[in-house]
């Protein structure tokens, strides 16, 4: 048996995971544990789902709260996805489009990105991800966080004029009107709550408080935000990058208990502190508290099985086809 723990969880969770990580490389690391026949993991259920399709068919793995979901993977169903999916098709006739899927999202949207010749992406790698689907195809559907999308795709040089949202509350999602043959871009119109809440204030505040501070935010932050920062980057850049770093001061735009955990690893030695004043955090991340750690770990030691996360067999498929070509990126 092995506990996961992703890097927003509350120390006293973190602190009994065998590995900690993103939620790609926590599934990577149970698939690796092939003699564990239990993986517990202290995250939200589409983690636990990426978890379930890459470990062996006689590993079981539990979510200390099988509730814990996950707002943004909640912007995008696959009803809306295959209604955009037609919309596009008929509007950009013609075209190849290429689907794109953040890691955060439910085994459904990855395994449509999969079944259309798309990928998955994460905060780390979506840049490269995206220039494959660039070189693949003509346009991009991404899903479901706009604000990675456009990050990412900005970076690599397309203009904001070659973006547009679809937002799957309106009409064909807003998009009514002929699409520009320039556009290479349609953002789904998702976001991750927790990162929304960084704002230019917050920015300009510490620029004044801290001016010796270096500012680093995750890519799930707004346009204006990370524009404004030193740095953006993945949990596990933000975490990678302080460490390497000379510099000894960090305002950090990323969950807080994240935050917190680094301030209290270089205490004395470099002063870390969140970017927001508010320290916004993830409550889906702290349903797995110790006392629901506990039980499923009562339930094992009793012969029992709770909370196990199951995904459908073609599903698994498909959506293994999409994370398998991001993989192969890294070659």
């Amino acid at each position: 048996m092995i506990i996961l723990a992703h890097h927003y969880q509350a120390d006293d969770v973190f602190r009994f995971a065998d590995f900690s990580g993103d939620s790609l490389k926590l599934s990577q690391q149970a698939a690796d544990q092939k003699d564990a026949e239990f993986i517990i993991f202290c995250g939200v259920y589409f983690m636990a789902e990426v978890a379930r399709m890459l470990c062996e068919p006689t590993q079981k793995v539990i979510l200390p709260d099988i509730s814990a979901g996950c707002s943004l993977a909640d912007y995008a169903n696959y009803q809306q996805v295959s209604e955009c999916w037609a919309v596009l098709s008929d509007k950009l006739a013609g075209k190849k489009i290429v689907p794109i899927t953040y890691i955060n999202s439910s085994a459904e949207i990855k395994a449509f990105c999969g079944k259309n010749d798309g990928a998955i992406c994460t905060s780390g790698n979506a840049d490269r991800v995206l220039r494959w689907a660039f070189e693949t195809g003509d346009v991009v559907l991404f899903l479901p966080d706009q604000h990675l999308g456009r990050n990412s795709s900005y970076r690599m040089g397309i203009g904001l004029e070659q973006m547009l949202v679809y937002n799957p509350e309106l009409r064909e999602g807003g998009l009514t009107e002929t699409i520009a043959d320039d556009v290479k871009m349609i953002l789904w119109n998702g976001c991750c709550d927790i990162h929304m809440q960084f704002t230019v204030d917050d920015i300009r505040r510490v620029r004044s408080e801290y001016p010796e501070a270096k500012i680093i935010v995750h890519p799930e932050c707004k346009f204006d935000v990370v524009k404004l920062s030193d740095l953006a980057g993945s949990t596990e850049f933000i975490i990678k990058h302080i460490a390497q770093s000379r510099e000894s001061v960090w305002a950090v735009g990323t969950e807080r208990d994240m935050v917190s955990r680094l301030a209290k690893q270089y205490e004395g030695e470099k002063t870390i502190f969140n970017l927001s004043r508010s320290e916004p955090y993830c409550p889906m991340m702290k349903q797995s508290s110790p006392a629901k750690l506990l039980w499923v770990l009562d339930n094992i030691a009793d012969g029992n099985v709770v909370n196990e996360v199951f995904v459908d067999e073609q599903i698994s498929i498909d959506s293994k086809a999409a994370l398998q070509r991001m993989l192969e990126l890294r070659r």
